[in-house]
């Protein structure tokens, strides 16, 4: 009896230690309760974070080293001074001036001489040989013409509505009406045409369309003036 007694008790040493390697913690009327585990990050965890940090501290001296390098060397090693394009029209209008005191615009290749305008040296070659092409056989890119022609039409428009203008305010007013309805839809074909020039225009010669409040606005003030 003592013999079985002892290997119960065994038993249940045994079961309650491999309870304890497994996790589990034993609690009071035989409920058990899982060992939560720590909170506290390891220092496996944080290696990512400092590595990510150092490639991005990496990166961006990457970048300020490049955007260093595009400015003129007077303002290199200045980037936060540097507020806006004015300062470095500012250095490169000053270069001009000290060279031109140093005589270094004197007696240049070509000085006295016509200057070539068979070619832009400026312009894509395909668009610079099409241009030439078109110039010879006395004819202008598409967007040349558009252009005058927005203009002639802006001219006609805005004389139309003078003529309109002087109908506004009198006792019959259907004159007005009738020409206003009508000029707001030439103004949509004349904005259709700013809208196809500007996607074909080179950059920078984009123009703005009409605006009928403006060109009240407009009228208004020539009528006032005059």
């Amino acid at each position: 009896m003592a013999a079985r007694f002892a290997r119960s008790i065994g038993a249940l040493s045994s079961s309650a230690t491999h309870r304890s390697a497994a996790g589990i913690e034993a609690v009071s009327y035989g409920v058990f309760k899982p060992r939560l585990a720590s909170s506290s990050s390891s220092p496996e965890s944080e290696f990512p974070k400092t590595e990510n940090k150092k490639m991005t501290d990496r990166l961006s001296g990457v970048i300020d080293v490049v955007n260093d390098r595009k400015l003129p060397p007077e303002l290199r090693g200045q980037r936060d001074a540097v507020r806006s394009e004015t300062d470095i029209i500012n250095v490169v209008e000053q270069r001009i001036w000290h060279s031109m005191e140093e005589g270094q615009f004197e007696n240049l290749p070509g000085k006295g001489k016509p200057l070539d305008l068979n070619t832009n040296p400026h312009a894509d070659p395909a668009e610079d040989t099409l241009y030439r092409i078109l110039s010879r056989n006395k004819c202008a890119p598409e967007w040349v013409e558009l252009n005058k022609e927005i203009r002639d039409r802006v001219v006609e428009w805005r004389s139309a509505l003078k003529r309109a203008w002087t109908h506004q305010g009198s006792v019959d007013d259907s004159k007005w009406i009738e020409a206003s309805e009508s000029l707001k839809l030439q103004i949509r074909d004349i904005n259709n045409k700013v809208f196809r020039y500007n996607l074909i225009v080179p950059f920078g010669r984009q123009m703005l369309g009409l605006k009928w409040e403006k060109e009240m606005d407009r009228l208004k003030e020539e009528n006032t003036g005059s």
